[in-house]
């Protein structure tokens, strides 16, 4: 089969400045419009206007099924607009880019463009040979239309690419209306638009993956954590969520102190991007300090080495017993026998309730009194016979001060650890180049456990010091950890109760009040109720509870 070449018959002469304005103006807009369907209609119509062509169709690549599908169809005698914004579908099926034998279609005229790499200008189709314009003949009978001059473009980018086909019909002839030849004026000034817009759209979408991959590197990290400890995992995934539902409450604020707040979409970008990494550096936490649900817990729970000892000691208390009452022999009286029974049983409930009171403060999920702190040293000052026959402590000092955590299951040391995951978080967000968009990840991410006090850590920030995001921040984390029922160390509060803990907070200096009062006004707590929280959990919150709020 035979091709025609382009032809260069001359055609309708825009004026050039004119020509040259619309493809500055377009080359402006690729450079800033992220907005690819957007920018695939801007492009159809700029090219269009340029040409003076009556209608136009813009093709995109479907490397999957190597064809090329319609993407938007305009046409102003037909007054037709199909795809695109339209909200029209196109009905017109794809192009096929090879043949069932596998060959490359180079009857279909925006194919051999795209096969080819060569545009096409045609003067008159019906005059044409060397391709099948039969879909372009129904078109016509269709809707009484008459094609007459073609320009098929490909769209390739700057390493030769292909990232669509663009196809004009009817040059208009602006003294007479009569559909003339595209000129080679005309095919240059769209050759050159088809390579900027690929280019263009290469970039935007290399961008898109690029940013696509970067968020599915941090879900990579997060699923690491989640691995490692489930709860931390939807920590990582919710936090973010509530974090935007507030900032968006700030963001809308007409009134008050945050009234000045607003956000871009770069700005709303950075912040869900500090969200999702906020705890990134749990991943290097060891898993028992993460995971530890008990006072006593390491790798396993040490508590039931205690109960062991407890054992013993009721053996050995019994073993005392009878060993008395064989010395006594035939002297033993039934008064002797029973003051003894009566010993031994009363020991052995003092045991009983000692131990049970080791089991009930090892889980650690109410604040212990100076006084039992107090009794965990008296029980550990018992003395019990190890396998080695030698009497020791029942607690060695370490099980001791495990038992007396005020409140939590985590000691100092260990409480030390979990502490300097937000060091690390800092230092591997320090450790990425951050493009200037992103520039402020780091700073929201790494101030969730400052205080607006200037009392928190890792660097004693105060409220003035803080960016609104990063105290937005502290106070997603803390309603989420306080509201979430899976951690292995305590219960999930009710609404009621979380919101009530989160005024604490806010009486004590830890979070920003201005965004605590925006929080209950706005009745945040109930959105991310309604999302993430279990029903079992959802009651009525008191707001006559908290100061400054009325019901």
């Amino acid at each position: 089969m035979s091709h025609p070449d382009p032809t260069t018959t001359p055609g309708p002469q825009r004026d050039i400045a004119y020509r040259l304005e619309r493809l500055t103006e377009l080359c402006r807009e690729l450079g800033s419009n992220r907005d690819i369907p957007l920018l695939l209609e801007r492009i159809l119509l700029t090219a269009k206007d340029i040409a003076q062509a009556d209608g136009g169709t813009l093709y995109r690549i479907d490397d999957s099924a190597r064809s090329l599908q319609f993407y938007i169809s305009v046409n102003d005698t037909l007054a037709m607009h199909q795809g695109g914004s339209s909200g029209t579908p196109i009905s017109i099926p794809d192009i096929a880019l090879t043949l069932p034998d596998g060959q490359p279609n180079l009857a279909a005229v925006a194919a051999y463009a795209a096969n080819t790499g060569k545009s096409v200008n045609i003067a008159d189709v019906y005059q044409a040979s060397g391709f099948n314009f039969n879909g372009m003949r129904l078109f016509d009978e269709k809707y009484g239309y008459h094609s007459k001059s073609i320009l098929t473009v490909p769209m390739q980018d700057h390493e030769g690419e292909l990232v669509g086909v663009l196809q004009l019909i009817n040059a208009i002839d602006a003294a007479t209306g009569e559909a003339v030849p595209f000129s080679e004026t005309d095919q240059h000034f769209i050759e050159a638009l088809a390579s900027q817009a690929a280019m263009a759209m290469t970039n935007q979408q290399l961008i898109q993956r690029l940013e696509h991959l970067f968020e599915s590197l941090i879900r990579l990290i997060n699923i690491g954590i989640g691995e490692k400890s489930p709860h931390t995992g939807r920590h990582c995934e919710q936090v973010p969520q509530l974090a935007m539902m507030l900032a968006e409450a700030a963001h809308e604020a007409t009134e008050g102190p945050l009234a000045d707040f607003r956000m871009t979409e770069a700005d709303r970008r950075e912040l869900w991007l500090a969200g999702l990494l906020h705890d990134c550096g749990k991943i290097s936490t060891p898993t028992h300090i993460v995971e530890k649900s008990t006072k006593m817990e390491t790798i396993f729970d040490r508590i039931h080495l205690v109960d062991t000892r407890f054992e013993v000691l009721k053996r050995d208390a019994e073993i005392a017993v009878l060993q008395e009452k064989l010395a006594l022999g035939a002297a033993l009286t039934p008064a002797q026998a029973a003051e003894l029974d009566a010993r031994l049983l009363a020991q052995l409930a003092r045991l009983e309730e000692e131990r049970n009171f080791l089991r009930k403060i090892n889980v650690g999920t109410e604040g212990m009194q100076p006084e039992d702190q107090q009794r965990v040293l008296e029980i550990a000052a018992r003395q019990w016979r190890g396998p080695d026959g030698q009497l020791r402590a029942l607690l060695d000092e370490e099980e001791a001060g495990n038992l007396r955590i005020r409140a939590g299951t985590l000691n100092d040391a260990e409480r030390q650890i979990i502490n300097n995951h937000i060091v690390i978080t800092i230092k591997m967000l320090e450790s990425l180049p951050w493009p200037k968009q992103l520039a402020r990840v780091t700073e929201f991410a790494g101030g969730h456990h400052e205080r607006v006090d200037g009392k928190g850590y890792p660097k004693g920030l105060t409220r003035e010091q803080m960016s609104v995001q990063a105290r937005i921040m502290a106070v997603a984390d803390i309603f989420e950890a306080v509201t979430a029922a899976d951690r292995p160390y305590k219960r999930g509060n009710s609404l009621n109760e979380a919101v009530e803990i989160l005024a604490g907070f806010k009486a004590r200096n830890h979070i920003d009040p201005d965004l605590f009062d925006l929080f209950v006004r706005e009745r945040i707590y109930e959105k991310y109720a309604a999302k993430f929280m279990h029903p079992s959990q959802i009651d009525e919150v008191d707001l006559s509870r908290i100061p400054g709020h009325e019901p």
